[in-house]
């Protein structure tokens, strides 16, 4: 056997790792991956923000959620949120999960109802990565 270690793409060695870990999974659970992706656009059609993110096994993960500096502190960050938890909940989620950076927006996700269920330090030597977690089904939030 022989370890290659590279920092090169290869799409093809990519799918079929990634195929078979999925039919290993498979025998545990289903598979019900969809993507989600929600997007806030200028009347030109060019985008504004954006959250991309992927439902599966009753959980919305949000991978990115982004808006331009001009349209921040305008609710956007928190419409695109929103819309992304309502599909998720019309998808069958009771879960949402993301991951954050302190100077990326921690306080904005604690502000909508997340909460914190892990932390890494020394990203770069002095940043934090904090794991949040919101219930989806809990009709308090």
């Amino acid at each position: 056997m022989n370890i290659e270690v590279t920092d090169t793409r290869n799409e093809r060695d990519d799918a079929f790792v990634a195929s078979q870990l999925s039919a290993y999974n498979a025998t545990f659970t289903e598979r019900d991956f969809k993507p989600l992706r929600v997007f806030a656009r200028e009347a030109d059609g060019s985008v504004i923000g954006g959250l991309l993110a992927g439902t599966y096994w009753q959980y919305l993960e949000v991978h990115k959620l982004w808006v331009s500096e001009v349209h921040r502190s305008a609710g956007n960050a928190s419409r695109l949120l929103l819309a992304a938890e309502n599909e998720a909940r019309r998808r069958g989620c009771k879960h949402a999960l993301l991951d954050t950076f302190r100077f990326q927006a921690l306080d904005f996700y604690l502000n909508r109802g997340y909460s914190e269920f892990g932390r890494l330090e020394a990203f770069c030597g002095k940043h934090e990565r904090y794991y949040l977690h919101k219930r989806l089904d809990d009709t308090h939030a």
